[in-house]
């Protein structure tokens, strides 16, 4: 995310302490669980997608924090569910879900404790990138179970120029190329991004 993945990982950890717990962390490619890895106790990652694994497993070789991992390659939707833990995490990924609210009750088998991590419904960013619909989908799963906290965050996603926002969202498909297209020509260019954190017992 062209965005500050930092202060978005201390709101993480502020919402919840993973001190000395055991974490499963769902959709945990590109290594971003890093900046946060010293305090869980042992922590699980999972992602469909190989390529990112490769990233947080080159990420994790170079911490001193090898010992505490285990990666683990599948569909969250169809796989072997790991050992238990104390908590599991969603990281910008339930929205991505066939069917986020299996996926909900998928986790809370896995821990008492259930964070999701994702896009605001309203968040300007999902709109340009063609996952509002996902989003709003997966928010409503979120609310049929048991939601114990809930925070909303305000940030940005910053651009140098249409070709880095084009870079960033072609992966997105045909209609988020063509929502952007407004944006040709500029320079310095940020869209509003609401995100959110919801501490869910699906138990």
């Amino acid at each position: 995310m062209a965005t500050d993945y930092a202060l978005m990982m201390r709101n993480l950890t502020e919402f919840y302490d993973f001190t000395d717990m055991t974490l499963v962390f769902i959709g945990a490619g590109g290594g971003r669980c890093i900046s946060y890895g010293h305090a869980p106790r042992r922590i699980v990652a999972i992602d469909q997608d190989a390529v990112a694994l490769d990233q947080l497993r080159a990420a994790v070789a170079t911490s001193n924090m090898a010992d505490k991992f285990e990666l683990v390659l599948g569909d969250f939707l169809t796989m072997d569910l790991p050992a238990r833990g104390d908590v599991a995490v969603f990281d910008f990924c339930l929205h991505e879900m066939a069917d986020a609210a299996l996926a909900l009750t998928r986790a809370g088998r896995l821990a008492p404790d259930v964070i999701v991590f994702d896009h605001g419904p309203a968040s300007e960013w999902a709109y340009y990138v063609a996952e509002e619909a996902k989003v709003a989908l997966s928010w409503q799963a979120v609310a049929r179970f048991s939601v114990v906290k809930h925070r909303e965050y305000a940030t940005e996603q910053r651009f140098g120029s249409h070709a880095e926002l084009l870079a960033k969202v072609q992966s997105q498909g045909e209609i988020a190329v063509r929502r952007i297209e407004r944006f040709e020509g500029q320079t310095e260019i940020t869209i509003p991004m609401t995100y959110e954190l919801a501490l869910v017992q699906p138990a």
